[in-house]
């Protein structure tokens, strides 16, 4: 789904020349005539969420000035355009400091304001991609910074939120790659447990010798190897969260001893005389079918019973195709900075392409295309150039694959003859014979004085001038290589033009 670009302006030839010009960009575009309506807008949380403003600085009643700074008291952080027939140096820095990303004066040209908007997108997308990924690892993740306009999404982040109020056990359940760590991430960073260590477990990893010392720790000396004591996931996670990822990939043997961390509240490290008590949040993520596995031994009922207090399924992808844009546009900011490469965005092309597409790794896969797709770009955009192996399996996409060299097409196809045409300038001395070698110096010295009387007309004395030869030196060649005599003509008519050059 393209941006939503609001236009706000009191002047209605500007409003339909603006909500043209963003239409043809490849934008969606709502348009109200006062600052009052674009409050209103803002504020009601009605109707799809606003990526960028465009606003008229100066309007009765509430101008964009206030508009800005109604923005900035309320915490809005919605990037913002602004223009006006007046550009002061004095206007350009109050609408900087009230909010504003870019300042524009009427009449704006069709490339400046099509820059100013994917400037404006890239710069919000990088911000939020970085404020993000800080409180992710400062563990002050929430979710309004897993904003999102999917229905199914906001139907998980609600949920999210309400299980972020206590400490019931949480089941994450989807695909692999739908985000499950970053909701578990969002949980505890919306909970009483905000800032505390965040513990992952991979299950599925864990070598099956060393499930309960990894898990659980091991005193000094508890088996061959234990060179010192360690300490183990669940005390690593006190106070904090553990999240255990694919918990379904869990040994049976570590499975009882979780079920007692569950329960009890306390571990038996390997080789301890007495258990440890541990206070942590568990939250766990599968992308099996956990009854499945209950109905054929693999997993424990009753620990599944316990994981499974309140389960949040998390939609794949393909589901929340409204998100796939926003989710590339951020993916593509981070990438390009990391990158070094100067990339305002995502074509509108490329993007119809991304949401058209399954994804079925979903999110990491889309992140992991677009990370490609920013290395390959050349452009200050991307194309679907840069997505060739999506665009391959989305009908309605062309994929442009380059010509083959000639070298290669030959030797794919031997059966064609290829006729070479030689084409050569009557003023360059061949050095070469048909066989390849090198012609002799006499045969070469007989084409170059042809060459010379052809040039000057048979005039022996220009002839010779220009050959730096006296003109019996150049004679006695002539007769040495057998063309005198086809020469004696012009001699002969030009003797008079031979004999005043000699006096």
């Amino acid at each position: 789904m393209s941006c939503l670009v609001l236009i706000v302006d009191d002047d209605p030839v500007q409003r339909r020349l603006l909500e043209s010009l963003v239409r043809r960009f490849g934008y969606e575009t709502e348009v109200v005539e006062s600052g009052a309506q674009a409050l209103a807008r803002l504020e009601s949380g009605a109707g799809r969420a606003v990526d960028l403003i465009i606003l008229d600085l100066v309007m009765p009643d509430i101008d964009g000035m206030t508009v800005l700074e109604r923005l900035r008291e309320r915490e809005r952080a919605i990037p913002t355009i602004v223009q006006t027939a007046h550009g002061s140096i004095e206007t350009v820095i109050s609408a900087m400091r009230a909010g504003a990303i870019d300042f524009v004066v009427k009449p704006v040209g069709v490339e400046r304001l099509q820059v100013s908007i994917k400037n404006a997108l890239r710069v919000d997308a990088l911000e939020e991609e970085v404020r993000r990924l800080n409180r992710q690892t400062s563990g002050t993740l929430t979710f309004k910074d897993l904003a999102s306009k999917s229905p199914e999404m906001e139907r998980v982040i609600r949920l999210g939120e309400r299980a972020a109020k206590s400490t019931i056990p949480v089941l994450l359940e989807g695909e692999s790659g739908v985000g499950k760590e970053v909701i578990a991430r969002a949980i505890q960073g919306a909970s009483d447990r905000r800032g505390r260590a965040f513990v992952t477990v991979n299950c599925g990893a864990l070598p099956e010798n060393l499930v309960e010392s990894i898990l659980f720790g091991h005193e000094k000396g508890a088996f061959t190897g234990a060179n010192e004591k360690h300490l183990g996931r669940f005390v690593e996670a006190n106070g904090g969260t553990l999240f255990l990822d694919e918990v379904g990939e869990l040994p049976p043997e570590a499975q009882v001893k979780l079920l007692r961390a569950l329960q009890d509240g306390e571990i038996d490290p390997v080789g301890a005389k007495r258990p440890v008590k541990v206070d942590i949040r568990v939250i766990s993520a599968t992308n099996q079918d956990l009854i499945e596995l209950v109905k054929s031994g693999a997993f424990r009922e009753d620990l599944y019973y316990r994981l499974n207090v309140f389960p949040i399924t998390i939609p794949a992808l393909r589901a929340r195709r409204d998100d796939i844009a926003d989710l590339a546009r951020r993916f593509a900011a981070r990438f390009a900075a990391e990158e070094g490469k100067s990339l305002r965005g995502i074509g509108a092309e490329a993007l119809a392409l991304l949401e058209s597409y399954d994804w079925p790794g979903n999110v990491r896969q889309l992140e992991n295309a677009v990370f490609r797709a920013v290395v390959l770009a050349d452009g200050d955009e991307l194309t679907v150039a840069e997505f060739p192996q999506i665009a391959a399996q989305v009908k309605g996409f062309e994929v442009r694959i380059p010509a083959a060299p000639t070298a290669l097409v030959k030797q794919q196809r031997p059966e064609r003859e290829i006729v070479r045409v030689e084409v050569r300038d009557p003023n360059v001395l061949r050095l070469l014979d048909e066989t390849g070698n090198l012609r002799q110096l006499d045969a070469l010295e007989a084409e170059t004085i042809r060459f010379a009387f052809a040039y000057y007309r048979g005039q022996m004395s220009a002839v010779a001038r220009k050959l730096g030869i006296g003109r019996s030196t150049l004679y006695r060649k002539m007769k040495e290589y057998g063309f005198q005599q086809a020469y004696d003509e012009s001699v002969t008519e030009n003797v008079d033009d031979d004999s005043d050059a000699a006096a």
